[in-house]
């Protein structure tokens, strides 16, 4: 099985080499920035013109949004541009105007209603202050020392890593994997390469094919599971916010930038930025390997996971959880979880947003009307089961799995109603609970492309 993966390891530069990736993201930001002006001068003499009356075939020549269309026009005006243009690699170049090819065309599609997801606004010019320096390289020599201790980039030459690459080079040596592209980004005042590799997985089982476990997350435990497993929420942002708001605040002490004014930041705002900044990416780096852990033992270990399809932008507008919500990182776990199934020889299953995983009784299937947040227990008033309320949910995901195992993919017996349920009244007439494969989602896209492969309801 042929997939696409991300490696991604943290480097140590020196003074020297440090100022030569700074040089190569600010050739990038460069080209974005005389692209975006160049897109942005064409668009609107068109619009002067035809507000003149002039006839469409009479106007000024419209500017290709294309990759191809605006790397040819900076390849005519960068003598003139950036007559410095030879100090650096030609994919410095190639990364702003990829980036701004891509805002292009994600705006557009917006405009046009072709593309899912939020409203995309027009592109913005990037600064050189508040932009993460970044550079990506797709040609040249791009490769790992046999001492996998060291990479080696077009024109920046061989960089040490701060940690072995020995399970990517493993890979290439065994030629199960080739390199497509590398990243060179600034995050939270660290240094990463970052490795777009084609490997070929190999063909795996879990470790018990036949075990299907419901997942529920939430925010006092992160994850319950319908084996009665707790997996307790470590909330990495609150335990770090007393130092955070400590940083905040001498943060805000020192001479920070004004725009009004064009007052440049003094030397100890820098400083005490960055340590505000290392704070932050410590909270994220321990919040993502922690879910990495949880999700790859799930996908390790069961045949059939059974999630939620929590619609988590709606839950962030809850002003008293959103921070919680946040930290716990629902989407990154079903993000995971959707790619690592797939990886193992498992499946993922997703229960349709409106169904009542909590309001249903796992013993009976019946349903409640109204679930307040604060009750944590589940009675069931019909057959008079007392549960926990998350391990109910789970139970109920669950037994999804069996259902739609037993429908294949035509119509299942379903439990629940076929909206929201309602505060008041009694449940709507019965439907069919929403599933779907791990197949049937996706994996961001190498280069930025997206994918509209979602998660849908089986029929």
């Amino acid at each position: 099985m042929k997939t696409i993966q991300a490696y991604r390891f943290a480097l140590d530069l020196t003074p020297g080499q440090e100022r030569d990736v700074l040089a190569h993201a600010g050739a990038a930001r460069v080209a974005h920035n005389w692209a975006l002006a160049k897109v942005k001068a064409v668009m609107d003499q068109r619009s002067a013109e035809r507000s003149y009356g002039v006839p469409d075939e009479e106007l000024t020549p419209s500017l290709s949004w294309s990759l191809a269309g605006l790397r040819k026009a900076w390849n005519a005006a960068k003598p003139d541009v950036a007559p410095w243009w030879g100090e650096v690699s030609k994919e410095a170049f190639n990364t702003g105007l990829d980036a701004l090819a891509r805002g292009l065309k994600n705006w557009a599609g917006s405009r046009r209603g072709t593309r899912a997801g939020r409203p995309v606004g027009f592109p913005r010019f990037k600064s050189r202050r508040r932009t993460t320096p970044s550079v990506r390289f797709t040609t040249g020599a791009i490769r790992v020392e046999p001492d996998r201790m060291h990479v080696v980039l077009p024109r920046l030459g061989r960089l040490k890593l701060h940690e072995s690459a020995r399970k990517l080079a493993r890979r290439l040596d065994n030629g199960t994997a080739r390199i497509m592209s590398a990243t060179v980004r600034r995050d939270g005042g660290r240094w990463h390469v970052s490795f777009t590799v084609e490997v070929d997985r190999a063909e795996r089982i879990p470790a018990r094919p036949a075990s299907v476990v419901g997942v529920d997350v939430g925010i006092k435990h992160l994850a319950v599971l319908s084996t009665g497993e707790l997996v307790d929420n470590p909330r990495h942002l609150v335990a770090a916010q007393q130092r955070m708001r400590a940083l905040g605040r001498a943060l805000s002490r020192k001479t920070g930038p004004d725009r009004r004014t064009g007052r440049r930041v003094s030397k100890r705002w820098e400083r005490a930025a960055a340590r505000l900044g290392r704070a932050h990416a410590r909270v994220a780096n321990l919040r993502r390997d922690g879910l990495h852990k949880l999700t790859t033992r799930l996908a390790r270990e069961h045949g059939t996971v059974v999630v939620e399809d929590l619609n988590v932008t709606g839950m962030l507008r809850n002003r008293k959880l959103a921070r919680h919500i946040a930290d716990a990182g629902f989407a990154e776990i079903r993000r995971q979880l959707a790619y690592k199934t797939g990886w193992n020889g498992g499946r993922l299953l997703a229960a349709d947003r409106w169904y009542p995983s909590s309001k249903t009784c796992s013993g009976c299937g019946a349903v409640k009307a109204k679930l307040a947040l604060s009750e944590r227990e589940y009675q069931c008033e019909a057959c008079g089961l007392v549960l926990d309320r998350d391990r109910n949910a789970s139970l109920n995901l669950a037994a999804l799995a069996a259902e739609f195992d037993t429908a294949g993919s035509g119509p299942v017996a379903a439990r629940g109603a076929d909206q929201k349920t309602r505060v008041r009244g009694q449940v709507a007439v019965k439907r069919e609970s929403g599933t779907a494969s791990a197949g049937q989602t996706g994996t961001v896209l190498p280069q930025g492309r997206t994918t509209d492969r979602v998660l849908a309801k089986a029929h």
